[in-house]
């Protein structure tokens, strides 16, 4: 069973908290990851911005950050705490509006990306990336993410 709690600390509430959970729970249930509780955080860049600067060095905001717990599933029987996931809502509109497709698809892209990251995905090499990439082109058409969307990653990654 997988818990996922969403937090808003923004007033714009343009995302159902259902279409997280679902995302979520989806990467979660594709990788195969144990039971287990993660946070999603949907806010501003303000708040995406200080939070990569204080946990990443990086100045300016950025589209997704995670920050896998570390924790190891103390008995088989106990969830493990995952970690936590943070997206700017105002980069998902302006990254949407720029690809030409909707905030709903890109949200759940940066949710599926983001927990990936919490199950140990990355992206750093060529290889890694191509695995990341599939995984979530997987997972984001079990979410009914149109063929062309998922193509349009695939061609921007360079994996097609």
């Amino acid at each position: 069973m997988y818990v996922v709690e969403v937090l808003f600390d923004t007033d714009d509430r343009g995302l159902a908290a259902e279409m997280v959970v679902e995302a979520a729970r989806a990467a979660l249930t594709h990788e195969q990851a144990p039971a287990g509780e993660m946070t999603v955080l949907l806010a501003g860049d303000d708040r995406l911005a200080e939070l990569n600067r204080q946990f990443m060095g990086e100045d300016g905001p950025t589209d997704v950050l995670a920050f896998p717990s570390g924790e190891s599933t103390p008995a088989p029987e106990l969830p493990v705490y995952l970690g936590d996931v943070a997206i700017s809502l105002d980069r998902a509109k302006s990254q949407a509006e720029a690809a030409g497709h909707t905030l709903l698809q890109e949200s759940q892209l940066l949710v599926v990306h983001g927990t990936l990251h919490l199950l140990g995905h990355d992206h750093s090499e060529p290889d890694e990336k191509r695995v990341m990439w599939l995984a979530q082109n997987e997972i984001l058409g079990q979410l009914g993410v149109p063929t062309a969307f998922l193509d349009a990653l695939l061609r921007e990654a360079s994996l097609s």
